[in-house]
Protein backbone atom coordinates (compact mmCIF):
# COMPACT_ATOMS: atom_id res chain seq x y z
CA UNK A 1 0.00 0.00 0.00
CA UNK A 2 1.77 3.18 -1.09
CA UNK A 3 2.02 6.44 1.28
CA UNK A 4 -0.51 8.07 -1.45
CA UNK A 5 -2.97 5.81 -0.46
CA UNK A 6 -3.41 6.72 3.17
CA UNK A 7 -4.52 9.66 5.09
CA UNK A 8 -5.06 11.35 8.13
CA UNK A 9 -8.44 12.41 8.89
CA UNK A 10 -9.47 13.24 12.78
CA UNK A 11 -5.95 12.32 13.86
CA UNK A 12 -6.38 8.60 12.45
CA UNK A 13 -5.27 6.60 8.98
CA UNK A 14 -8.28 6.63 6.58
CA UNK A 15 -7.91 5.41 2.62
CA UNK A 16 -8.24 7.48 0.49
CA UNK A 17 -11.69 7.90 -1.57
CA UNK A 18 -11.83 5.28 -4.74
CA UNK A 19 -8.90 2.85 -3.52
CA UNK A 20 -11.43 0.08 -2.28
CA UNK A 21 -12.98 0.07 -5.46
CA UNK A 22 -9.45 -0.48 -7.34
CA UNK A 23 -8.44 -2.80 -4.27
CA UNK A 24 -11.75 -4.84 -5.21
CA UNK A 25 -10.98 -4.55 -8.83
CA UNK A 26 -7.27 -6.17 -8.12
CA UNK A 27 -9.07 -8.86 -5.51
CA UNK A 28 -11.24 -10.25 -7.89
CA UNK A 29 -9.20 -9.74 -10.54
CA UNK A 30 -6.84 -12.34 -8.60
CA UNK A 31 -9.41 -14.83 -8.11
CA UNK A 32 -10.34 -15.39 -11.64
CA UNK A 33 -6.75 -15.79 -12.74
CA UNK A 34 -6.27 -18.50 -9.44
CA UNK A 35 -9.71 -20.48 -11.43
CA UNK A 36 -7.85 -19.98 -14.55
CA UNK A 37 -4.95 -22.18 -13.09
CA UNK A 38 -6.92 -24.68 -11.46
CA UNK A 39 -8.54 -25.09 -14.57
CA UNK A 40 -5.18 -26.00 -16.60
CA UNK A 41 -4.11 -28.05 -13.68
CA UNK A 42 -6.94 -30.08 -13.12
CA UNK A 43 -6.45 -34.13 -13.68
CA UNK A 44 -7.83 -35.60 -17.41
CA UNK A 45 -9.24 -38.39 -17.25
CA UNK A 46 -8.09 -41.02 -19.40
CA UNK A 47 -11.13 -42.89 -20.80
CA UNK A 48 -9.09 -45.65 -22.55
CA UNK A 49 -7.52 -46.63 -19.51
CA UNK A 50 -11.11 -47.02 -17.35
CA UNK A 51 -12.55 -49.07 -20.15
CA UNK A 52 -9.44 -51.23 -19.80
CA UNK A 53 -9.93 -51.41 -16.09
CA UNK A 54 -13.45 -52.15 -16.30
CA UNK A 55 -13.02 -54.91 -18.80
CA UNK A 56 -9.94 -57.10 -16.97
CA UNK A 57 -12.80 -56.71 -13.48
CA UNK A 58 -15.32 -58.35 -15.98
CA UNK A 59 -12.78 -61.07 -17.03
CA UNK A 60 -12.09 -61.93 -13.01
CA UNK A 61 -15.49 -62.42 -12.89
CA UNK A 62 -15.67 -64.57 -15.80
CA UNK A 63 -12.53 -66.33 -14.19
CA UNK A 64 -14.80 -67.05 -11.20
CA UNK A 65 -17.53 -68.50 -13.09
CA UNK A 66 -15.08 -70.78 -14.56
CA UNK A 67 -13.00 -72.04 -11.44
CA UNK A 68 -16.73 -72.95 -10.56
CA UNK A 69 -17.49 -74.96 -13.65
CA UNK A 70 -13.88 -76.18 -13.75
CA UNK A 71 -14.63 -77.64 -10.10
CA UNK A 72 -17.80 -78.93 -10.93
CA UNK A 73 -16.75 -81.15 -13.68
CA UNK A 74 -13.53 -82.34 -11.84
CA UNK A 75 -15.66 -83.54 -8.99
CA UNK A 76 -18.33 -85.50 -11.22
CA UNK A 77 -16.64 -86.68 -14.58
CA UNK A 78 -16.56 -89.93 -12.81
CA UNK A 79 -20.61 -90.22 -12.55
CA UNK A 80 -21.19 -91.94 -15.70
CA UNK A 81 -24.93 -93.51 -14.45
CA UNK A 82 -23.34 -96.73 -16.86
CA UNK A 83 -23.76 -94.45 -19.19
CA UNK A 84 -20.79 -93.63 -21.70
CA UNK A 85 -17.51 -92.67 -19.99
CA UNK A 86 -15.17 -89.72 -21.61
CA UNK A 87 -13.11 -92.44 -23.04
CA UNK A 88 -15.94 -93.39 -25.04
CA UNK A 89 -17.12 -90.56 -26.73
CA UNK A 90 -13.96 -88.07 -27.38
CA UNK A 91 -12.02 -88.18 -30.22
CA UNK A 92 -9.32 -86.54 -29.45
CA UNK A 93 -7.45 -85.89 -33.09
CA UNK A 94 -10.47 -84.17 -33.78
CA UNK A 95 -10.40 -82.12 -30.46
CA UNK A 96 -7.08 -81.53 -31.28
CA UNK A 97 -7.86 -79.71 -34.48
CA UNK A 98 -10.42 -77.77 -32.87
CA UNK A 99 -7.60 -76.55 -30.41
CA UNK A 100 -5.21 -75.63 -33.20
CA UNK A 101 -8.05 -73.08 -34.96
CA UNK A 102 -8.40 -71.38 -31.70
CA UNK A 103 -4.77 -71.36 -30.57
CA UNK A 104 -3.57 -70.45 -34.15
CA UNK A 105 -6.67 -67.66 -34.04
CA UNK A 106 -4.92 -66.06 -31.04
CA UNK A 107 -2.17 -65.75 -32.93
CA UNK A 108 -3.17 -64.32 -35.80
CA UNK A 109 -5.09 -61.63 -33.29
CA UNK A 110 -1.73 -60.79 -31.70
CA UNK A 111 -0.70 -59.96 -35.23
CA UNK A 112 -3.71 -57.87 -35.54
CA UNK A 113 -2.99 -55.83 -32.41
CA UNK A 114 0.32 -55.16 -34.03
CA UNK A 115 -1.21 -54.03 -37.29
CA UNK A 116 -3.53 -51.55 -35.30
CA UNK A 117 -0.26 -50.21 -33.12
CA UNK A 118 1.59 -49.65 -36.25
CA UNK A 119 -1.97 -47.62 -37.77
CA UNK A 120 -2.15 -50.00 -40.10
CA UNK A 121 -5.90 -50.14 -40.69
CA UNK A 122 -5.95 -52.78 -43.74
CA UNK A 123 -3.56 -54.96 -42.22
CA UNK A 124 -5.72 -54.69 -39.21
CA UNK A 125 -8.80 -55.99 -40.93
CA UNK A 126 -7.01 -58.66 -42.55
CA UNK A 127 -5.67 -60.11 -39.65
CA UNK A 128 -9.05 -59.99 -37.70
CA UNK A 129 -10.63 -61.13 -40.92
CA UNK A 130 -8.54 -64.39 -40.61
CA UNK A 131 -9.13 -64.83 -36.81
CA UNK A 132 -12.72 -64.54 -36.67
CA UNK A 133 -12.69 -67.46 -39.67
CA UNK A 134 -10.79 -69.78 -37.10
CA UNK A 135 -13.20 -68.84 -34.26
CA UNK A 136 -16.07 -69.68 -36.71
CA UNK A 137 -14.38 -72.41 -37.69
CA UNK A 138 -14.12 -73.91 -33.83
CA UNK A 139 -17.59 -73.06 -33.24
CA UNK A 140 -18.66 -74.65 -36.17
CA UNK A 141 -16.47 -77.94 -34.89
CA UNK A 142 -17.76 -78.15 -31.54
CA UNK A 143 -21.50 -77.69 -32.50
CA UNK A 144 -20.80 -80.67 -34.65
CA UNK A 145 -19.39 -82.80 -31.79
CA UNK A 146 -21.97 -81.92 -29.74
CA UNK A 147 -24.38 -82.72 -32.63
CA UNK A 148 -22.71 -86.18 -32.91
CA UNK A 149 -23.03 -86.97 -28.96
CA UNK A 150 -27.35 -85.86 -28.86
CA UNK A 151 -27.42 -88.55 -31.69
CA UNK A 152 -26.47 -91.84 -30.16
CA UNK A 153 -28.05 -90.71 -27.13
CA UNK A 154 -25.44 -89.56 -25.06
CA UNK A 155 -26.90 -85.48 -23.71
CA UNK A 156 -26.99 -83.98 -20.68
CA UNK A 157 -29.89 -85.63 -19.28
CA UNK A 158 -28.00 -89.34 -19.32
CA UNK A 159 -25.54 -88.67 -16.76
CA UNK A 160 -23.97 -85.69 -14.17
CA UNK A 161 -20.29 -86.56 -16.69
CA UNK A 162 -22.91 -85.28 -19.43
CA UNK A 163 -24.62 -82.39 -18.17
CA UNK A 164 -20.76 -80.93 -16.93
CA UNK A 165 -19.31 -81.79 -19.76
CA UNK A 166 -21.98 -79.92 -21.84
CA UNK A 167 -22.41 -77.28 -19.39
CA UNK A 168 -18.83 -76.25 -19.16
CA UNK A 169 -17.85 -76.56 -23.20
CA UNK A 170 -20.98 -74.56 -23.96
CA UNK A 171 -20.05 -71.93 -21.93
CA UNK A 172 -16.92 -71.20 -23.71
CA UNK A 173 -18.58 -72.07 -26.68
CA UNK A 174 -21.35 -69.47 -25.88
CA UNK A 175 -18.45 -67.00 -25.11
CA UNK A 176 -16.39 -67.64 -28.30
CA UNK A 177 -19.56 -66.85 -29.93
CA UNK A 178 -20.06 -63.60 -28.63
CA UNK A 179 -16.54 -62.70 -29.32
CA UNK A 180 -16.86 -63.50 -32.97
CA UNK A 181 -19.92 -61.61 -32.93
CA UNK A 182 -18.06 -58.50 -30.97
CA UNK A 183 -14.80 -58.83 -33.61
CA UNK A 184 -17.88 -58.54 -36.54
CA UNK A 185 -18.86 -54.88 -34.81
CA UNK A 186 -15.14 -54.24 -34.54
CA UNK A 187 -14.51 -54.76 -37.72
CA UNK A 188 -17.21 -52.70 -39.36
CA UNK A 189 -16.15 -49.82 -37.15
CA UNK A 190 -12.97 -49.76 -38.23
CA UNK A 191 -13.41 -50.42 -41.53
CA UNK A 192 -16.25 -47.32 -41.58
CA UNK A 193 -14.17 -44.62 -38.94
CA UNK A 194 -10.51 -46.07 -38.90
CA UNK A 195 -8.31 -46.38 -36.11
CA UNK A 196 -9.49 -43.80 -34.06
CA UNK A 197 -8.80 -43.65 -30.36
CA UNK A 198 -12.70 -45.19 -28.91
CA UNK A 199 -11.74 -47.91 -31.71
CA UNK A 200 -8.64 -48.71 -30.80
CA UNK A 201 -9.40 -49.09 -26.78
CA UNK A 202 -12.35 -51.25 -27.75
CA UNK A 203 -10.34 -53.61 -30.10
CA UNK A 204 -8.00 -54.02 -27.03
CA UNK A 205 -10.72 -55.23 -24.45
CA UNK A 206 -12.03 -57.23 -27.76
CA UNK A 207 -8.49 -58.76 -28.53
CA UNK A 208 -7.95 -59.27 -24.44
CA UNK A 209 -10.94 -61.27 -24.11
CA UNK A 210 -9.87 -63.77 -27.59
CA UNK A 211 -7.04 -64.45 -25.18
CA UNK A 212 -8.66 -65.28 -22.47
CA UNK A 213 -10.87 -67.28 -24.40
CA UNK A 214 -7.84 -69.60 -25.32
CA UNK A 215 -6.62 -69.72 -22.34
CA UNK A 216 -9.66 -71.07 -20.76
CA UNK A 217 -9.92 -73.67 -23.30
CA UNK A 218 -6.47 -74.85 -22.77
CA UNK A 219 -7.52 -75.68 -19.41
CA UNK A 220 -10.84 -77.70 -20.95
CA UNK A 221 -8.91 -79.14 -23.45
CA UNK A 222 -6.79 -80.66 -20.23
CA UNK A 223 -8.72 -81.43 -17.47
CA UNK A 224 -11.60 -82.50 -19.93
CA UNK A 225 -10.48 -84.16 -23.11
CA UNK A 226 -6.59 -85.05 -22.76
CA UNK A 227 -7.69 -86.66 -19.49
CA UNK A 228 -10.57 -87.83 -20.17
CA UNK A 229 -8.89 -90.34 -22.93
CA UNK A 230 -6.03 -90.95 -20.98
CA UNK A 231 -7.79 -92.31 -17.78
Amino acid sequence: MSKSSIAMQDGSLALQPGYADHAADALRDLRQAGDAVFADVEPHHDTAGTIQLGFWIYLMSDCLLFSGLFATYAVLHGHTAGGPTPGQLFDLPYTLTETMFLLFSSFTCGLATLAMNADKKNATLGWLAVTFALGLGFVIMEVHEFAGMVAIGATAERSAFLSCFFTLVGTHGLHVTCGLIFMAVMMAAVARKGLTATNRARLNCMMLFWHFLDIIWVGVFSLVYLSGVVH
